[in-house]
């Protein structure tokens, strides 16, 4: 009959706790708590033992702070797999203590050294060895925590610039905890003392213990079910390491650090990575969509699925690679690291917006041109959503219910007939509905200016293409540190505002579409905030033509392209509401051909 494996739970305080000896796991997630979370367990303690005049009692009740989960090595050391965050707090605060009953003229008492510190019998050589209470094993710490324990490095003296977070967080929390002992208990050394006795003797935890590893980390699951204190991306990383082998957790441990770096590196949202990961890659009801709060749970579910009951490595692995390109697309990259001009353009437009990642990780085994093509088109679908307002649950959406059709596409067949099926019929069918827009823009309708640089630098660079036909100018780089030209002035004189001839709507108009043209900014300079008949020689030597246009009909020989988009520009002799309406109405027309054309390029 095979033993079932037990599982133990103790009521501890924090003196029994630290009769024994604990080592973090270099596996482990790094020290994280900020100065908020040292300062409210420290003050939770001290109102729990304290009177209504903060005068700190002796007797009294217990203090509960949760549970830790831990399993013992073969040398018997626990290895902490849930709670290190508190104990490491706990184990600091005690050091601090130590720190402030020398640092008052006192020696510290025997009883709290040896609850920092103490002899440990090594099985191996049956020889004592001093050992800290709490080992942190992984490399972020730098060994900070053994340096305070020791009392290595003088306080004043200890690495305060470093780079490393949990060195940064460990000496944030000692200065927190050092604060927090001289505002509540000043130069008193008994009150300092009376305040580690109510700590340590008084405030109690579970220690839950397991036969080994294994059984640790499920415990930590169950424990963390609902991810108090831990996020999707904590849990995920718990369950990988449940299911691998043992052997293989130095390699996972730096598999997960490069995918954890790779995302916060590129200043984006783990959750959001995989939360989008899931849509472009798994078949989920976009009704009923996919909430942070349930990312971990689908994980769970669909362990069988994603590959991670049986592959756990190969699972992580294809997490990393996914990451990296995710990354790739948040600096406007393609899969492979190549400048994207699309995508740049997408992020101009679009700001913050992300759910056309959904869509580019389903298409992350596109070839660099079919890539391009799918970025080209997705620009315009992007900005007809966003110009139309169509609301974000309904990008997401479509672009998750889309990606299973993308995945199977290899060839450029299968791209355009994807492109053809899914992108262009909801690109047709917001051309009306973005002309439309296009006779309301103005600044007080668009009010993100870089939205609005991005439009009529668009359309500029449009006109542009369609009359030199260069197909390498793609991007807007160019043309993107152009000044914005108010035809009708901003600051007007008063001359020019009583010229115009509806004066009392002159700034509603000043900033519609109509009114505004790309320029040069030596051209902008010299012609200032004149009258239209004064800025005339400005647009003239312009050489963007649809700013040139405004002042002289484009045109270059017979029947040529730029005879052809010429005819599409009007001129004006004088600048008044009427021309500024009849050219908003012409950028309209114009902005259906750039962004509701579904033409091949």
């Amino acid at each position: 009959m095979t033993d079932i494996p037990k599982i133990e739970a103790r009521t501890l305080n924090i003196s029994d706790l630290l009769q024994d000896f604990y080592a973090v796991p270099d596996f482990q997630r790094e020290y994280v708590w900020e100065e908020s979370n040292v300062l409210s367990l420290l003050q939770d303690t001290f109102d729990e033992f304290s009177d209504d005049q903060g005068v700190l009692l002796v007797g009294g009740k217990e203090y509960f702070i949760g549970s830790i989960v831990v399993c013992r090595d073969e040398k018997g050391t626990y290895q902490l797999i849930d709670g290190q965050q508190r104990m490491t707090t706990c184990y600091l605060t005690l050091c601090v203590i130590r720190d402030r009953i020398a640092e008052l003229g006192e020696t510290p008492p025997d009883t709290l050294k040896q609850q920092i510190a103490a002899s440990q019998q090594n099985p191996d050589t049956g020889d004592d060895e001093f050992r800290c209470r709490l080992v942190l094993q992984y490399e972020d710490s730098d060994q900070i925590l053994d340096t305070i324990a020791r009392s290595i490095v003088p306080i004043d003296q200890l690495p305060r610039d470093s780079r490393k977070l949990s060195v940064k967080h460990i000496l944030a929390a000692y200065d927190v905890i050092e604060a927090f002992l001289e505002d509540n208990f000043g130069n008193n050394v008994t009150a300092v003392k009376a305040f580690r006795g109510a700590l340590t003797n008084r405030v109690k935890l579970i220690r839950i213990e397991t036969p080994n590893l294994s059984h640790a980390l499920k415990v930590f699951e169950t424990v963390n079910a609902r991810g108090v204190g831990l996020n999707a991306m904590d849990l995920l990383k718990n369950l990988i390491f449940m299911r691998a082998s043992q052997s293989d957790f130095t390699v996972l441990k730096k598999i997960w650090e490069e995918l954890t770096a790779t995302i916060e590196n590129s200043q984006e949202k783990p959750l959001r990575f995989l939360r989008y990961y899931i849509l472009s890659h798994f078949a989920i009801d976009v009704h009923a969509g996919l909430r942070e709060d349930d990312i971990y749970d689908w994980f769970r579910k669909n362990e069988v699925t994603c590959g991670i009951d049986k592959h756990p490595m190969q699972f992580a692995k294809e997490l990393l690679s996914l990451a990296r390109v995710y990354a790739n697309y948040a600096s406007a990259k393609d899969p492979l690291g190549n400048l994207s001009p699309y995508l740049k353009n997408i992020a101009r437009f679009s700001g913050a917006a992300r759910q056309h990642f959904i869509l580019l990780l389903a298409g992350n085994q596109l070839s660099p041109e079919q890539f391009n093509e799918m970025c080209r088109v997705l620009e315009k679908l992007l900005f007809s959503y966003f110009i139309t307002r169509e609301q974000s649950k309904t990008l997401e959406r479509n672009f998750a219910t889309w990606s299973s059709d993308l995945r199977s596409v290899h060839g450029d067949g299968d791209l355009q007939a994807f492109i053809s099926g899914r992108l262009n019929p909801e690109i047709v069918s917001h051309a009306d509905q973005l002309e439309a827009q296009f006779s309301l823009i103005s600044q007080k309708v668009v009010r993100q200016q870089y939205r609005l640089r991005y439009i009529i630098t668009k359309l500029t660079q449009f006109v542009q293409r369609e009359a030199y036909k260069n197909p390498g100018d793609v991007g807007l780089d160019q043309y993107w540190g152009y000044h914005i030209e108010h035809i009708l002035p901003q600051t007007p004189s008063t001359d020019v505002k009583s010229a115009f001839d509806k004066p009392e709507l002159y700034f509603d108009y000043v900033q519609r579409l109509g009114n505004l043209a790309l320029l040069e900014q030596p051209i902008n300079s010299s012609i200032s905030n004149g009258p239209y008949d004064g800025k005339k020689a400005g647009y003239h030597g312009s050489s963007l033509l649809l700013t040139k246009s405004m002042v002289e009909s484009i045109k270059v020989g017979s029947n040529t392209t730029v005879n052809r988009i010429g005819r599409e520009l009007l001129q004006f002799s004088t600048w008044d509401s009427a021309a500024i309406d009849a050219r908003q109405q012409m950028l309209a027309r114009l902005a259906r051909r750039v962004w509701a054309s579904v033409d091949d390029e």
